[in-house]
């Protein structure tokens, strides 16, 4: 499925939008993972535009409008990937399973770039990927298949009510996939204890901190 706000394109880019040669892309910069089990990691991250998802907390709400960023060609994507050491490819968004991304997949791999993906897990998946990061959200409930292939699953808390939510996830995900609970930016102060609190009593979770926030870096 493809953001609706991409309807009214020419039948030429939507034919390239829609087999995954063409992507919206918001952003492409070259950093360190911030979040979760690969926190530390060098990769080139590729943001792409239009999420129907509408979390009022999302610090990326300029991403959520696909029509107002550039469809870049993969190929463009994947040389930008590729001219970095890392050899690492961080596909995120606003939410990227909305497009086909199988194409540019097979590209990376073909340069034997390491591919992570974020999503929320509310779109079936297109592409071939290293690890799966499913951070899902309560306004757009992620698929069982989709709980069933992460390898990480990352609960954005905002208050307490989350951590309820967060366990009725992890009893549908694979026994290896691991646990994360991170605080929500803008209440990092106020939720960060109870998390704290909680993982002590609930071992089976780890915290997640958005590290690259506290390294001034995208």
């Amino acid at each position: 499925m493809t953001d609706c706000r991409l309807i009214n394109l020419d039948p030429g880019s939507r034919e390239l939008l829609d087999r995954g040669d063409l992507l919206p892309v918001m952003e492409m910069f070259y950093s360190i993972q911030g979040e979760g089990y690969n926190t530390g990691r060098p990769a080139a991250f590729v943001r792409i535009g239009g999420c129907d998802v509408g979390c009022h907390w999302c610090d990326v709400k300029e991403a959520w409008d696909a029509s107002v960023h550039p469809l870049t060609e993969k190929r463009d994507i994947i040389d930008y990937v590729h001219a970095f050491p890392a050899g690492a490819a961080v596909i995120t968004g606003g939410e990227p399973l909305m497009y086909n991304l199988g194409p540019l997949c097979e590209g990376l791999r073909q340069k034997g770039v390491t591919i992570y993906l974020e999503t929320c897990g509310s779109y079936p998946l297109s592409g071939q990927f290293d690890w799966i990061c499913l951070s899902p959200k309560r306004s757009l409930d992620p698929r069982h298949d989709m709980l069933h292939m992460a390898d990480e699953m990352k609960v954005i808390v905002y208050d307490s009510s989350d951590l309820e939510w967060a366990e009725k996830n992890a009893m549908q995900v694979k026994e290896k996939c691991l646990l994360y609970l991170q605080p929500e930016w803008s209440r990092y102060n106020e939720i960060l204890p109870v998390i704290v609190e909680y993982v002590k009593n609930h071992p089976q979770w780890m915290v997640s901190l958005q590290s690259h926030k506290f390294m001034n870096i995208p």
